[in-house]
């Protein structure tokens, strides 16, 4: 199952406005999951900007980098 946050565009504005927590993200191209990542997510977007190949975005922000991990990794098998 996707993030229910609504898409973003991935731009300089959007990755520097993400907070500097830990989180999941997933990138898009014409709505369609194109990635899913997780990490501290203002570092993790800016490097999805500059070498991905996405152009939407949505987050959510998590406590601690393992509880990021662990959604990834749900986001990922759903996917699937």
């Amino acid at each position: 199952m996707p993030l229910s946050k609504r898409w973003r565009s991935l731009d300089r504005s959007t990755a520097g406005s993400a907070p500097r927590r830990y989180g999941v993200y997933e990138l898009g191209r014409d709505g369609e999951v194109v990635a899913v990542g997780s990490g501290m997510l203002r570092d993790e977007l800016k490097e999805a900007l500059a070498y991905g190949d996405a152009d939407q975005v949505r987050w959510e922000s998590a406590p601690s980098r393992e509880r990021a991990e662990e959604l990834a990794a749900e986001h990922r098998r759903r996917l699937d």
